[in-house]
């Protein structure tokens, strides 16, 4: 495995990472999670990419038995310490989503935020990580579980870069990957320290979800704290999918 510079990121950003505006939203997007799983409690939920556990705290607070994956264990630790501070049923592991798959079967998985899909290594193929990634969520829920991804918008990408920054290599218009500087994130990074980001586009997420062995139910905006998943617009961030699995 290459070396990953979102961990990196995440490493750096944990401390202040609730401080986004994109955080603030939680007990609503878990509302929406809830209500669109429509599982019993005590059922089992994996998610991958959670960051500082934050859906998946919600979603034990509920009944839920959850298992947080992410890269960065800074941002773990934050998830385990609210998880044992609550006595919550919320395990947290750290692990590169491209590479990981649960000993067990779980009965649902989401994968919210970007916190795992299309955030690739400098030398990763950007199809090779996202089909990794469904590959190994297909293995490690049930047939007929269900599977909310959001992840970023290409429609959004395409429509934003220009000629100029394709050709000063910012944005790959063959994968929809954007490259950057982690000092635009934090500015006292290392300055060599860049990060890739794939878009995709509505078409592209359902040939490789059924190729996955997923049956997507709808597309939508994905956007934290907007998401409308009977609704694409080209100009928000984020699409989210909800999907079945519906083969091995």
């Amino acid at each position: 495995m290459s070396a990953n510079n979102w961990e990196k990121f995440f490493d750096k950003h944990a401390a202040d990472y609730h401080k986004e505006s994109f955080v603030q939203n939680t007990i609503s997007e878990v509302d929406f999670v809830a209500k669109e799983l429509n599982l019993p409690a005590g059922d089992t939920i994996l998610d991958i990419g959670c960051g500082s556990g934050r859906h998946a705290l919600e979603l034990a607070r509920r009944g839920y038995k959850v298992s947080g994956i992410d890269i960065s264990n800074n941002m773990l630790e934050i998830g385990r310490k609210k998880a044992k501070e609550e006595n919550l049923d919320a395990m947290f592991v750290q692990a590169d989503a491209t590479e990981y798959i649960a000993e067990k079967e779980y009965d649902a998985c989401i994968c919210l935020c970007e916190g795992a899909f299309g955030l690739l290594s400098q030398e990763e193929d950007p199809f090779e990580h996202s089909l990794s990634i469904l590959g190994n969520i297909g293995r490690s829920i049930k047939i007929g579980a269900k599977f909310i991804l959001t992840c970023s918008n290409g429609l959004r990408m395409i429509r934003i870069f220009n000629l100029k920054e394709i050709d000063s290599g910012r944005f790959d218009p063959l994968y929809l990957v954007e490259k950057y500087p982690l000092t635009e994130l934090i500015p006292d990074a290392e300055s060599d320290v860049h990060l890739r980001e794939k878009g995709f586009v509505p078409s592209e997420l359902m040939l490789m979800f059924h190729n996955s062995g997923f049956q997507i139910e709808k597309i939508g905006n994905g956007t934290a704290g907007s998401w409308d998943i009977d609704r694409i617009d080209p100009n928000d961030m984020e699409l989210m999918v909800l999907a079945i699995k519906v083969s091995s």
